[in-house]
C-alpha cells in the first residue's frame, strides 16, 4: 500500500513543470537556477529556465548537466529607448509580458511559476493562460522582508530628530537598533517616488502570490519565519542554502586550483577574504584604505579587487605603491572573479569582508567563516543586523550610510580595528564557534528529514495539488 502511494506521488510529480522567472542580475539568476536544478535533479520535475541570450552564461551548468531547459526571449530595448544589451536594472523600466506570454506560449501543457520579486507584472501576465499558481523566489533574508515590512508599517525614522539617531525597529522581533541614515532613501525620505511606487508594488506581489520561497534555511533566522508566517500571515517555504548542492558538481578549474594551492599552505583560520560581490565596485579612494587597513591589521588575506565602469580602461588597479611587495606571502590579490564557494569553504579562512548581499552571507554561514559587515544599499543593511545583532557572528567596519551610488567611506584604522576584533581573542572565537555551528545546521538542512528538504516536499506537494 505504501508503494502505491509512493508511485501516485511520483507520477504526479512527473506531471509538474516549473517556469522560473530570474532577474537579470547575477545574484538573481544564479540561485534561481540552483533552485530550479534541485527541483529538476532530485525530484523528477521538469525545470525551464525564461531568461535573455545575455544572461544565459549567468546559469551555469555544470559537466554533464542536462537537467534544466532554457528558453531565450529578446527585450524590447528600441521601443523602452534603451540601447541594446542593456540587460541590468534598466529593465525595470520595459514592460516584459508580451515577450514572457510569446515564450510562454511555446511549452507543452500546463505549469506553475517561480518569479523573482521584482517581476511584479508576472502575474497580469500568467492571468491570461488561466489559474496559474505563482511563486515568488526571495533573494535576500526574510529578516530584510520582515524588517522592510516594519518600516512600512511603522515608520520609525519619523520619530527621530536626526540621521544618526538610533531607534528600535518597531514590532520586529530581536530589539533591532537602526539609523535613518541605514534606511533606503526612497523610503525613510520619500525620494524617488517611481522608484519606491515600484518597490512597493514588488512587495504587494510577495503578500499576494501562492506563497515565497526563500533561499535560507529555518535555524538560521527561525523567528523571522515564524514571524512572517504568524504575524504577518503570509506562506513560505525555505529550501536553502541551495549553494550546498551545486557544490558537489562543480570542478576546479587551473586557476582555482592555484588559489587553493596557496591556501592549503596556510593554517586553520588563519586568512581574511575580502570581497564585494559582482555589483558593488570600490571608489579609489577606499582601495588605499583598505590596502592600509589590512597591512597594518597583520593578518593574512585574500583580496578579490574588481574594477569600476570608469576604471575598465585602464590595465591595472591602482593599489598603494608597493603594497604588494611588502605584502608578497602574506596577502593575494584576485583580479576579476573568484571562486568564492571553494574559499569560503577551505579551512584556511578565518573571516571575511563582505558588502552583505545574501549569497555570499549563506556562502560564508556555509562554510562556517564570521564576517565584516560592510554595507552600502538594497536590503544589506538589514542583513548586517542579522549577522551583527542577532545571530551574533559578524562585527560591523562602520559603514553607516545607505547609498546606491557611493560606498561609504571607512578610514584604514577602522578596517584594522575590525579585523582585529574578528581574528583575535576571546569574542573571535566565540563567533568563529557560532558560525560553524551554523554551518552544520545548514548541511542537516538540505539533507533528507532536515528543515529545508522538509519544506522543500512541502512545496512540491502544495504545487502537486494546485496542479491536480
Amino acid at each position: 500500500m505504501h508503494s502505491t502511494s509512493n508511485n501516485q506521488e511520483q507520477n504526479q510529480r512527473r506531471r509538474l513543470h516549473i517556469v522560473f522567472l530570474p532577474f537579470p542580475a547575477h545574484g538573481h539568476i544564479s540561485p534561481m537556477a540552483d533552485v530550479a536544478r534541485l527541483l529538476s535533479s532530485s525530484h523528477g520535475i521538469k525545470a525551464t529556465v525564461i531568461t535573455t541570450p545575455l544572461n544565459v552564461p549567468l546559469i551555469s551548468q555544470p559537466p554533464n548537466d542536462v537537467v534544466l531547459h532554457i528558453k531565450t526571449i529578446d527585450l524590447p530595448y528600441a521601443e523602452a529607448g534603451l540601447p541594446q544589451g542593456c540587460e541590468t536594472l534598466t529593465s525595470l523600466t520595459l514592460d516584459l509580458c508580451d515577450a514572457f506570454q510569446r515564450a510562454t506560449i511555446m511549452l507543452q501543457g500546463p505549469f506553475e511559476i517561480v518569479a523573482d520579486m521584482l517581476f511584479p507584472w508576472v502575474p497580469r501576465s500568467a492571468a491570461k493562460f488561466g489559474n496559474i499558481p505563482t511563486i515568488v523566489f526571495y533573494a535576500s533574508s526574510v529578516f530584510s522582508l520582515c524588517a522592510s515590512e516594519c518600516m512600512r508599517l511603522y515608520r520609525p525614522y519619523d520619530d527621530v530628530s536626526t540621521d544618526s539617531e538610533v531607534f528600535v525597529v518597531p514590532g520586529l522581533p530581536g530589539e533591532i537598533r537602526m539609523m535613518r541614515m541605514e534606511v533606503e532613501d526612497f523610503v525613510a525620505k520619500s525620494e524617488e517616488p517611481e522608484f519606491r511606487s515600484f518597490i512597493e508594488e514588488a512587495k504587494e506581489f510577495c503578500v499576494r502570490s501562492y506563497g515565497l520561497v526563500v533561499n535560507s534555511f529555518y535555524e538560521l533566522e527561525h523567528h523571522y519565519f515564524d514571524f512572517y508566517r504568524n504575524v504577518l500571515g503570509n506562506k513560505a517555504w525555505h529550501i536553502g542554502p541551495v549553494s550546498l548542492c551545486k557544490r558537489d558538481k562543480e570542478e576546479a578549474s587551473m586557476e582555482e586550483h592555484e588559489c587553493l594551492k596557496w591556501l592549503d599552505t596556510k593554517k586553520p583560520n588563519s586568512v581574511i577574504y575580502v570581497c564585494f560581490g559582482s555589483m558593488s565596485s570600490v571608489p579609489e579612494s577606499q582601495l588605499g584604505e583598505i590596502a592600509m587597513g589590512l597591512e597594518a591589521s597583520g593578518q593574512q588575506f585574500i583580496w578579490v579587487v574588481r574594477k569600476t565602469k570608469k576604471e575598465e580602461e585602464q590595465e591595472e588597479w591602482l593599489l598603494p605603491s608597493g603594497f604588494e611587495e611588502r605584502t608578497q606571502g602574506k596577502g593575494l590579490i584576485i583580479r576579476g572573479w573568484a571562486p568564492q564557494v571553494l574559499i569560503l569553504e577551505h579551512e584556511a579562512i578565518g573571516a571575511f569582508v563582505t558588502h552583505c548581499g545574501w549569497n555570499s552571507m549563506l556562502e560564508a554561514v556555509s562554510g562556517g567563516v564570521p564576517m565584516i559587515t560592510w554595507p552600502g544599499y538594497a536590503d544589506q543593511f538589514y542583513n548586517e543586523k542579522l549577522v551583527t545583532q542577532v545571530l551574533r557572528i559578524g562585527v560591523p567596519v562602520g559603514a553607516k550610510k545607505w547609498s546606491r551610488f557611493e560606498k561609504d567611506d571607512v578610514k584604514w584604522d577602522a578596517i584594522e580595528k575590525a579585523v582585529k576584533r574578528i581574528m583575535e581573542g576571546e569574542e573571535a572565537e566565540e563567533m568563529r564557534n557560532r558560525t560553524k555551528m551554523l554551518a552544520q545546521k545548514a548541511k542537516e538542512g538540505m539533507e533528507i528529514g532536515g528543515s529545508s528538504c522538509s519544506d522543500l516536499n512541502a512545496l512540491i506537494q502544495d504545487l502537486t495539488m494546485s496542479c491536480c
